[in-house]
């Protein structure tokens, strides 16, 4: 329990304040007065001034916020001349807007190519041997971490796919005769593998090595990743829409338990988890509903188009709805995330 708190509060913290300081940096370089930039709702815990802005810790650790000049009721703030949100072009605003998201979407690139580089994926596009499980006949048979396996009964492989395919099916045949790279000299090596106990399947017990990437390739193959993510989140949630397709939706319970889970299994499965949630925060912002950056987005979208603006206080009450929807489900979501803990079998 103590895990998962401690994993969600880092997960929560690190994707708030990067996603909140995309919104208070493109502001503040837009000119634009910022009030307070606070980690978390509710009740302040402590606050300290640092110039204009008050930068505060609040008591409900479930999101953040960028209080910026202009957007307070009449007569409640002070603004200096020229720092009101409103006050500047729309095109200024769309940037405030969008770039805390895309500052969730780059520290999930970033991540991403971090993970590549000190530690790399398994590398299924060659036979490098990368791990020796023990207790099976690879280990018996003698084979050596950093071997590559050129055939397997005289039927040449190049990847780790055709490679376990072709043990698979000789296996249940007889022997299975290797021939083995071992620092540049080959060595055929004939090994019995029988059916394991549990799976009821030839298991040779071997893995495949890790391939650690350059910075260079890291970041291409980072975003190729980013994007081909994005578009099949996004695609899922336009079929979940539509009726299509159910999706199983994590509230703060849920994804406080698997932030556990993944810190359980150790720093990098851990930053993997913090990239991939980072992402999803990234893009479920850009959600064109009343209350989030999206639909705040899709309001000066349209001011952009027409040339005209909706009256403040309309937009307001508007996003004020939306926000009341959004701790409802918020609140639906966290009940089932609890019932599936708690209640189910």
């Amino acid at each position: 329990m103590i895990v998962s708190i401690v994993s969600f509060a880092c997960v929560i913290a690190i994707c708030v304040i990067v996603h909140e300081m995309g919104h208070f940096l493109t502001a503040r370089a837009a000119g634009v007065h910022v009030h307070e930039f606070s980690l978390g709702f509710g009740p302040v815990l402590a606050s300290r001034m640092r110039g204009a802005t008050m930068w505060a810790v609040r008591a409900v650790p479930l999101g953040g916020f960028v209080r910026l000049g202009g957007l307070e009721e009449e007569g409640e703030e002070v603004v200096p001349p020229g720092g009101s949100f409103m006050e500047k072009p729309a095109w200024k605003r769309f940037f405030i807007l969008f770039n805390g998201p895309l500052a969730n979407m780059i520290l999930a690139l970033l991540l991403t190519a971090f993970f590549l580089v000190a530690h790399g994926t398994l590398d299924v596009e060659s036979t490098r041997i990368g791990e020796i499980m023990p207790g099976y006949p690879a280990e018996r048979a003698g084979i050596q971490v950093g071997d590559e396996v050129r055939s397997v009964n005289d039927q040449a492989v190049a990847s780790w796919k055709e490679m376990s395919e072709a043990i698979r099916n000789q296996a249940m045949k007889g022997p299975v005769v290797f021939q083995i790279d071992r620092s540049g000299f080959l060595k055929t090596l004939t090994v019995d593998i029988p059916n394991d106990s549990g799976s009821g399947v030839p298991v040779f017990g071997i893995r495949p090595s890790l391939k650690r990437y350059p910075p260079h390739q890291a970041l291409s193959s980072a975003f190729g990743f980013t994007i081909s993510m994005s578009v099949e989140m996004i695609r899922n949630i336009g079929l979940w829409i539509s009726g299509k397709s159910d999706m199983d939706v994590a509230g703060p319970v849920g994804i406080a338990s698997m932030a556990g889970d993944a810190a359980r299994r150790g720093w990098w499965t851990f930053i993997s988890f913090l990239a991939l949630i980072s992402l999803n925060l990234g893009l479920l912002n850009l959600f064109p509903f009343p209350a989030l950056d999206g639909g705040r987005l899709v309001f000066i979208l349209g001011e952009i188009v027409t040339g005209k603006r909706i009256p403040e206080k309309t937009e307001g009450f508007i996003h004020y709805v939306g926000f009341i929807i959004l701790i409802g489900l918020i609140v639906f979501i966290t009940w089932n995330d609890i019932s599936k803990i708690f209640f189910s079998k």
